[in-house]
């Protein structure tokens, strides 16, 4: 489960896993898009709340922009 406005630890992994090489252009302009907005969530939402998959998520993106927001 992720966090409102956050994409999904396992969303993040199932479109790492299949290349680019395989995806359409259609497919990889929604990961280009979905990524930078789960980035924008990412740095504005406090670290406090989010769950723990998003930290998860976050630390092996490298969206971690706030992490040190009490």
């Amino acid at each position: 489960m992720s966090d409102t406005g956050r994409q999904g630890l396992g969303d993040k992994l199932s479109s790492a896993a299949k290349p680019d090489s395989e995806k359409s252009y259609l497919e990889q302009a929604g990961d280009f898009v979905k990524g930078k907005a789960d980035a924008v969530a990412s740095a504005v939402q406090p670290q406090q709340e989010k769950s723990t998959t998003q930290k998860i998520g976050d630390a092996i993106s490298g969206d971690n922009t706030n992490r040190n927001i009490a």
